[in-house]
């Protein structure tokens, strides 16, 4: 790759006035198996049990949607080092809500070598039979993180190291919707952010416009009767020089010009009702590159002084943000 260059981002210089496109016997830069986006999977039958591609690494979120029924005893989420049945696989990470008891609450453990270590109990279970809901584990260095319908319930520290879970099994009493796996920002480690959801338009602030080497990263789900999803940066004259926006009437991704040119950009359209997607806007000297689950589409043409007068990022459409970091 050349020098300044983010590995795995293939860049056309795409601009309003010019672009370079590729040549026939071109090909895009391998892509980070870390930056993969694993398909979601809807209405799978439990007992479940699925390979978790690239495995677990600190970043990386799970989103499980559900119901639980009238007269469910308990469920089980695992995350296994390996699907083998006999002998069976370690489990770094048991996650098993039980609500039979007169005190409903949640137990995590860690199985090695056929033996359950201590026990960690969570009481005022969160989850009630009858109801849907959506649980959200998050990955970290040392912990992981969940939370339910929104809201943080608990952290369990690692027995055993994550890199070695490769498998995701669903078991129990639980009606599952969907499975959503959403992965890290290639170009940088950051920080890791609890997602906990945004009302949609959302507007953020860039009190210091954007530099070269900041990234913007965004992270939803399409709504199931979507129409469009924009995002756009604007100045402090409320100008708008960057807008990118999706099209579910004729499934199209354009750049929209200042003056409402419109630049289609040239790859498949992988927005879908119900499915997860992660943008990112990587900011270098001269523009923005644009990232789409892990695939670069490109590079938007845009002045350094352009870029440092940013002040407003927004998002609008019939899209659940989950995740806005900048």
């Amino acid at each position: 790759a050349s020098e300044g260059r983010a590995p795995g981002i293939w860049i056309c210089r795409l601009g309003w006035r010019h672009s370079t496109p590729m040549s026939p016997g071109e090909k895009l830069d391998p892509l980070p198996d870390i930056f993969i986006l694993q398909p979601p999977v809807f209405h799978p039958v439990v007992p479940y049990v699925t390979t978790i591609f690239g495995g677990l690494r600190a970043g990386k979120m799970v989103m499980l949607q559900g119901m639980v029924p009238e007269d469910a005893h308990r469920f089980q989420v695992d995350f296994q080092c390996g699907c083998s049945l006999h002998p069976r696989p370690d489990i770094a990470i048991h996650f098993n809500p039980r609500f039979h008891t007169t005190k409903p609450h949640v137990i995590c453990n860690t199985l090695q070598h056929g033996h359950w270590q201590a026990e960690a109990r969570w009481p005022h279970l969160t989850l009630q039979r009858g109801a849907s809901f959506l649980i959200l584990f998050l990955f970290g260095n040392e912990e992981m993180k969940v939370s339910v319908n929104g809201q943080h319930f608990l952290h369990y520290h690692y027995r055993l190291p994550l890199s070695r879970v490769d498998t995701l099994g669903i078991f129990g009493n639980i009606l599952v919707e969907a499975i959503g796996f959403l992965n890290i920002n290639p170009f940088a480690e950051g920080g890791i952010e609890y997602p906990i959801g945004y009302k949609v338009p959302c507007s953020c602030a860039l009190p210091r416009g954007l530099w070269p080497g900041q990234v913007i990263v965004l992270r939803a789900l399409v709504l199931s009767e979507p129409k469009d999803f924009t995002l756009s940066l604007s100045d402090e004259a409320a100008h708008v020089p960057v807008t990118l926006r999706a099209s579910f009437a004729d499934r199209t991704l354009a750049w929209i010009s200042p003056w409402g040119c419109k630049k289609l950009i040239s790859a498949p359209f992988i927005f879908y009702p119900q499915r997860f997607f992660e943008v990112l806007l990587l900011c270098q000297e001269g523009g923005l590159k644009l990232a789409l689950n892990g695939q670069g589409l490109g590079a938007i043409s845009l002045h350094q002084q352009a870029l440092e007068q940013l002040r407003e990022l927004r998002i609008s459409g019939s899209v659940q943000l989950y995740c806005v970091h900048y």
